[in-house]
Protein backbone atom coordinates (compact mmCIF):
# COMPACT_ATOMS: atom_id res chain seq x y z
CA UNK A 1 0.00 0.00 0.00
CA UNK A 2 0.89 3.72 -0.30
CA UNK A 3 1.99 5.75 2.60
CA UNK A 4 3.38 8.79 4.34
CA UNK A 5 6.94 8.35 6.60
CA UNK A 6 8.52 10.36 8.80
CA UNK A 7 11.65 8.31 9.12
CA UNK A 8 13.86 11.79 10.80
CA UNK A 9 12.26 14.39 12.80
CA UNK A 10 12.52 17.56 10.72
CA UNK A 11 10.67 19.88 8.56
CA UNK A 12 7.75 19.04 6.32
CA UNK A 13 10.48 17.26 3.80
CA UNK A 14 10.72 14.43 6.01
CA UNK A 15 7.49 13.36 4.73
CA UNK A 16 8.53 10.39 2.52
CA UNK A 17 5.87 8.61 -0.27
CA UNK A 18 6.52 5.14 0.36
CA UNK A 19 5.46 1.72 -0.29
CA UNK A 20 4.41 -0.19 2.93
CA UNK A 21 3.40 -3.64 3.21
CA UNK A 22 -0.84 -4.34 3.09
CA UNK A 23 -2.07 -4.20 6.88
CA UNK A 24 -3.08 -7.59 8.36
CA UNK A 25 -6.01 -7.63 11.18
CA UNK A 26 -5.46 -9.33 13.92
CA UNK A 27 -8.42 -11.01 16.24
CA UNK A 28 -10.70 -8.22 16.89
CA UNK A 29 -9.45 -5.67 14.34
CA UNK A 30 -10.68 -4.76 10.95
CA UNK A 31 -8.61 -2.71 8.06
CA UNK A 32 -10.01 0.35 6.59
CA UNK A 33 -9.55 0.83 2.74
CA UNK A 34 -9.37 5.13 3.71
CA UNK A 35 -11.07 7.85 1.67
CA UNK A 36 -9.75 10.26 3.25
CA UNK A 37 -7.57 10.85 6.11
CA UNK A 38 -7.60 13.70 9.23
CA UNK A 39 -4.51 16.25 9.18
CA UNK A 40 -4.39 18.13 12.33
CA UNK A 41 -1.58 20.72 13.61
CA UNK A 42 -0.35 18.64 16.10
CA UNK A 43 0.59 16.26 13.06
CA UNK A 44 2.71 18.91 12.41
CA UNK A 45 4.74 19.37 15.89
CA UNK A 46 5.29 15.70 16.47
CA UNK A 47 6.85 15.36 12.88
CA UNK A 48 9.25 18.07 14.03
CA UNK A 49 10.48 16.16 17.14
CA UNK A 50 7.99 18.52 19.42
CA UNK A 51 5.85 16.29 22.18
CA UNK A 52 8.00 13.29 22.90
CA UNK A 53 7.04 13.40 26.55
CA UNK A 54 3.12 13.65 25.88
CA UNK A 55 3.28 11.82 22.44
CA UNK A 56 5.89 9.58 22.22
CA UNK A 57 7.13 8.71 18.55
CA UNK A 58 9.58 5.95 17.19
CA UNK A 59 10.91 6.42 14.36
CA UNK A 60 10.34 5.62 11.24
CA UNK A 61 6.65 6.17 11.70
CA UNK A 62 3.29 6.98 9.61
CA UNK A 63 1.81 9.98 10.91
CA UNK A 64 -2.10 10.80 11.33
CA UNK A 65 -4.26 9.15 13.70
CA UNK A 66 -7.14 8.41 11.29
CA UNK A 67 -10.00 9.35 8.91
CA UNK A 68 -12.66 7.46 7.00
CA UNK A 69 -13.48 4.95 4.83
CA UNK A 70 -14.87 1.36 4.15
CA UNK A 71 -14.00 -1.45 6.01
CA UNK A 72 -12.01 -4.32 3.68
CA UNK A 73 -11.16 -7.36 6.10
CA UNK A 74 -12.02 -8.29 9.36
CA UNK A 75 -10.11 -10.33 11.53
CA UNK A 76 -11.08 -12.97 13.57
CA UNK A 77 -14.07 -12.74 16.37
CA UNK A 78 -15.16 -9.62 14.13
CA UNK A 79 -18.39 -9.54 12.42
CA UNK A 80 -18.14 -9.96 9.04
CA UNK A 81 -20.31 -7.82 8.21
CA UNK A 82 -18.56 -5.24 9.05
CA UNK A 83 -16.82 -5.35 5.73
CA UNK A 84 -17.88 -2.86 2.78
CA UNK A 85 -19.06 -0.60 5.87
CA UNK A 86 -18.34 3.09 5.78
CA UNK A 87 -16.47 3.86 8.93
CA UNK A 88 -14.18 6.28 10.70
CA UNK A 89 -11.43 5.27 11.96
CA UNK A 90 -9.12 6.35 15.04
CA UNK A 91 -5.68 5.24 14.65
CA UNK A 92 -2.30 5.28 14.23
CA UNK A 93 -0.65 5.75 11.08
CA UNK A 94 -3.60 7.39 9.60
CA UNK A 95 -1.12 9.16 6.17
CA UNK A 96 -1.97 5.86 4.24
CA UNK A 97 -4.24 3.63 2.21
CA UNK A 98 -5.09 1.37 4.88
CA UNK A 99 -5.13 1.56 8.38
CA UNK A 100 -5.30 -1.42 10.63
CA UNK A 101 -7.81 -0.64 13.81
CA UNK A 102 -9.67 -2.57 16.65
CA UNK A 103 -12.88 -3.14 16.15
CA UNK A 104 -13.86 -0.54 18.99
CA UNK A 105 -12.09 2.04 17.39
CA UNK A 106 -14.61 2.58 14.09
CA UNK A 107 -17.72 4.06 14.25
CA UNK A 108 -19.88 3.76 11.40
CA UNK A 109 -20.41 6.88 9.24
CA UNK A 110 -24.82 7.87 9.24
CA UNK A 111 -26.10 7.68 6.24
CA UNK A 112 -26.27 10.70 3.83
CA UNK A 113 -23.18 12.29 5.85
CA UNK A 114 -20.17 12.68 2.82
CA UNK A 115 -17.20 10.42 3.94
CA UNK A 116 -14.86 13.74 4.01
CA UNK A 117 -16.90 15.36 6.15
CA UNK A 118 -16.98 12.17 8.43
CA UNK A 119 -13.34 12.17 8.46
CA UNK A 120 -12.99 16.02 9.09
CA UNK A 121 -14.89 14.75 13.08
CA UNK A 122 -12.26 12.03 13.77
CA UNK A 123 -10.52 14.64 15.80
CA UNK A 124 -12.20 17.73 15.48
CA UNK A 125 -15.08 16.92 16.39
CA UNK A 126 -14.39 14.83 19.63
CA UNK A 127 -12.70 17.96 20.77
CA UNK A 128 -15.44 20.61 20.04
CA UNK A 129 -18.13 18.26 21.83
CA UNK A 130 -15.43 17.47 24.61
CA UNK A 131 -14.31 21.30 25.32
CA UNK A 132 -18.01 22.81 24.71
CA UNK A 133 -19.32 20.13 27.54
CA UNK A 134 -16.26 21.31 29.22
CA UNK A 135 -16.99 25.15 29.24
CA UNK A 136 -20.48 24.45 29.03
CA UNK A 137 -21.32 27.76 27.33
CA UNK A 138 -24.37 29.70 28.78
CA UNK A 139 -27.71 31.22 27.09
CA UNK A 140 -26.63 34.99 26.67
CA UNK A 141 -23.26 35.16 27.73
CA UNK A 142 -20.22 36.50 25.73
CA UNK A 143 -17.74 33.26 24.33
CA UNK A 144 -14.90 34.28 22.90
CA UNK A 145 -13.02 31.22 20.50
CA UNK A 146 -9.45 31.91 19.36
CA UNK A 147 -8.73 30.37 16.29
CA UNK A 148 -11.94 30.52 15.24
CA UNK A 149 -11.31 29.36 11.74
CA UNK A 150 -9.42 25.93 12.50
CA UNK A 151 -10.70 22.63 12.36
CA UNK A 152 -12.16 22.97 16.36
CA UNK A 153 -12.71 26.61 16.58
CA UNK A 154 -15.19 27.02 13.94
CA UNK A 155 -17.26 23.61 15.34
CA UNK A 156 -17.05 25.71 19.05
CA UNK A 157 -18.47 28.89 17.63
CA UNK A 158 -20.96 26.67 16.10
CA UNK A 159 -21.61 25.17 19.52
CA UNK A 160 -21.55 28.13 21.58
CA UNK A 161 -24.20 29.89 19.01
CA UNK A 162 -26.29 26.64 19.07
CA UNK A 163 -26.48 27.47 23.46
CA UNK A 164 -27.82 30.44 22.93
CA UNK A 165 -24.40 31.98 23.72
CA UNK A 166 -22.89 35.21 21.96
CA UNK A 167 -19.43 34.17 20.20
CA UNK A 168 -16.28 36.55 19.73
CA UNK A 169 -14.04 34.95 17.19
CA UNK A 170 -10.55 35.60 17.12
CA UNK A 171 -8.39 35.25 14.14
CA UNK A 172 -5.83 36.21 11.92
CA UNK A 173 -6.73 37.26 8.82
CA UNK A 174 -10.53 38.75 7.22
CA UNK A 175 -11.14 35.82 5.48
CA UNK A 176 -10.86 33.23 8.34
CA UNK A 177 -13.01 36.07 10.20
CA UNK A 178 -15.36 35.67 7.59
CA UNK A 179 -15.75 31.74 7.74
CA UNK A 180 -16.57 32.37 11.88
CA UNK A 181 -19.15 35.03 10.87
CA UNK A 182 -20.56 32.86 8.87
CA UNK A 183 -20.77 30.44 11.76
CA UNK A 184 -22.63 32.36 13.81
CA UNK A 185 -20.37 34.85 15.05
CA UNK A 186 -21.38 38.07 16.34
CA UNK A 187 -18.25 39.68 16.84
CA UNK A 188 -14.82 39.50 14.84
CA UNK A 189 -11.29 40.41 15.88
CA UNK A 190 -8.13 40.42 14.44
CA UNK A 191 -5.65 39.01 16.98
CA UNK A 192 -2.45 40.31 14.96
CA UNK A 193 -3.76 43.30 16.50
CA UNK A 194 -1.46 44.42 19.77
CA UNK A 195 -5.19 46.01 21.24
CA UNK A 196 -6.83 42.86 20.33
CA UNK A 197 -7.84 41.96 24.33
CA UNK A 198 -9.15 45.58 24.89
CA UNK A 199 -11.54 45.23 21.48
CA UNK A 200 -12.70 41.73 23.40
CA UNK A 201 -13.35 43.54 26.67
CA UNK A 202 -15.04 46.56 25.16
CA UNK A 203 -17.40 44.38 23.22
CA UNK A 204 -18.34 42.09 25.71
CA UNK A 205 -18.67 44.95 28.19
CA UNK A 206 -15.28 44.01 31.00
CA UNK A 207 -14.29 40.36 29.17
CA UNK A 208 -15.79 37.09 28.25
CA UNK A 209 -17.74 34.55 30.54
CA UNK A 210 -15.97 31.83 28.53
CA UNK A 211 -12.64 31.86 26.30
CA UNK A 212 -11.70 28.99 24.59
CA UNK A 213 -8.39 29.03 23.89
CA UNK A 214 -7.37 27.14 20.48
CA UNK A 215 -4.03 29.31 19.81
CA UNK A 216 -1.62 28.65 22.82
CA UNK A 217 1.76 29.74 23.38
CA UNK A 218 2.10 33.65 24.15
CA UNK A 219 -1.37 34.01 22.21
CA UNK A 220 -2.78 31.98 24.46
CA UNK A 221 -1.28 33.32 27.30
CA UNK A 222 -2.46 36.96 26.78
CA UNK A 223 -6.03 35.80 25.92
CA UNK A 224 -6.73 35.34 29.66
CA UNK A 225 -6.85 38.98 30.30
CA UNK A 226 -10.48 38.99 28.42
CA UNK A 227 -11.81 36.45 31.10
CA UNK A 228 -14.14 38.33 32.99
CA UNK A 229 -14.24 37.38 36.45
CA UNK A 230 -15.13 34.52 37.96
CA UNK A 231 -15.28 33.22 34.13
CA UNK A 232 -13.83 30.10 33.05
CA UNK A 233 -10.63 29.64 30.73
CA UNK A 234 -10.62 26.29 28.06
CA UNK A 235 -7.16 26.15 26.68
CA UNK A 236 -6.03 23.67 24.17
CA UNK A 237 -4.03 25.39 21.29
CA UNK A 238 -0.55 23.94 20.77
CA UNK A 239 0.17 25.87 17.74
CA UNK A 240 3.29 27.62 19.49
CA UNK A 241 3.21 25.45 22.15
CA UNK A 242 0.84 25.41 26.05
CA UNK A 243 -0.53 28.71 26.83
CA UNK A 244 1.27 29.50 30.45
CA UNK A 245 -1.71 31.61 31.97
CA UNK A 246 -0.63 33.09 35.50
CA UNK A 247 -2.27 31.25 38.64
CA UNK A 248 -2.34 33.92 40.87
CA UNK A 249 -3.63 36.68 38.46
CA UNK A 250 -6.29 33.92 37.50
CA UNK A 251 -6.86 33.22 41.06
CA UNK A 252 -7.31 36.81 41.89
CA UNK A 253 -10.04 37.34 39.89
CA UNK A 254 -11.63 33.59 40.07
CA UNK A 255 -10.54 32.23 36.79
CA UNK A 256 -11.14 28.56 36.57
CA UNK A 257 -8.69 27.36 34.31
CA UNK A 258 -9.14 24.06 32.20
CA UNK A 259 -6.47 22.35 30.28
CA UNK A 260 -7.45 19.14 29.56
CA UNK A 261 -4.48 18.14 27.10
CA UNK A 262 -2.27 17.71 30.21
CA UNK A 263 -5.02 15.64 31.62
CA UNK A 264 -4.15 13.23 29.03
CA UNK A 265 -6.72 11.76 26.50
CA UNK A 266 -10.33 10.71 27.88
CA UNK A 267 -11.05 6.69 27.69
CA UNK A 268 -11.91 4.96 24.49
CA UNK A 269 -15.37 5.08 25.65
CA UNK A 270 -15.78 8.70 26.10
CA UNK A 271 -13.77 9.06 22.93
CA UNK A 272 -16.18 7.32 21.17
CA UNK A 273 -19.18 8.29 22.91
CA UNK A 274 -17.99 11.72 21.68
CA UNK A 275 -17.33 11.08 17.64
CA UNK A 276 -20.63 9.54 17.62
CA UNK A 277 -22.58 12.96 18.99
CA UNK A 278 -19.99 15.03 16.40
CA UNK A 279 -21.80 12.58 13.84
CA UNK A 280 -24.58 12.71 14.27
CA UNK A 281 -25.27 16.42 14.69
CA UNK A 282 -22.90 16.54 11.06
CA UNK A 283 -25.80 14.28 9.80
CA UNK A 284 -28.45 16.63 11.03
CA UNK A 285 -26.16 19.33 9.46
CA UNK A 286 -25.66 21.27 13.74
CA UNK A 287 -22.25 20.77 12.75
CA UNK A 288 -20.68 21.77 9.73
CA UNK A 289 -16.86 21.51 9.18
CA UNK A 290 -15.50 23.43 6.98
CA UNK A 291 -13.27 21.65 4.55
CA UNK A 292 -11.31 24.22 2.76
CA UNK A 293 -7.88 22.16 1.87
CA UNK A 294 -7.65 18.67 0.25
CA UNK A 295 -4.58 17.38 -0.77
CA UNK A 296 -3.59 13.79 -2.68
CA UNK A 297 -1.88 11.41 0.44
CA UNK A 298 1.58 11.92 -1.79
CA UNK A 299 1.29 16.14 -0.66
CA UNK A 300 1.31 15.34 2.78
CA UNK A 301 3.88 17.84 3.15
CA UNK A 302 2.23 20.82 1.70
CA UNK A 303 -0.91 20.28 3.83
CA UNK A 304 2.12 20.82 6.69
CA UNK A 305 3.68 24.11 5.26
CA UNK A 306 0.27 25.55 5.00
CA UNK A 307 -0.86 24.84 8.48
CA UNK A 308 2.80 25.63 9.23
CA UNK A 309 2.25 28.96 7.48
CA UNK A 310 -1.58 29.70 9.23
CA UNK A 311 -2.66 29.86 5.50
CA UNK A 312 -5.14 27.02 6.48
CA UNK A 313 -8.88 28.03 6.70
CA UNK A 314 -10.54 25.40 8.20
CA UNK A 315 -10.31 21.55 7.96
CA UNK A 316 -7.15 19.61 6.24
CA UNK A 317 -7.40 16.77 4.69
CA UNK A 318 -5.55 13.91 2.18
CA UNK A 319 -7.86 12.55 -0.08
CA UNK A 320 -6.67 8.75 -0.96
CA UNK A 321 -7.53 7.93 -5.02
CA UNK A 322 -9.27 4.77 -5.43
CA UNK A 323 -11.19 4.18 -2.37
CA UNK A 324 -15.05 5.72 -1.73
Amino acid sequence: MRAVQVAGFGGPEVLTPVDLPDPVPGPGQVVVGMAAADVIFLDTLLRSGWGQNYFPKTLPYVPGGGGAGAVVRAGAGVDPAWIGRRVVVQADGGYAEQVVADVEAIVPVPDGLAIEKAAALVHDGVTALRLDRLGAPEKGEWVLVSAAAGGAGSLLVELAVDAGARVVAAASSEVKLALARERGAQIAVDYTRPDWIDRVREATGGGAALVYDGAGGPLGTAALEAVAGNGRFVTYGTSDGFAAPDPESAARRGVRVIAPLLDGPPDRKTVRELLVGALDRAAQRRLRPAISATYPLERAADAHRALAARTTVGKSLLLIEGHD
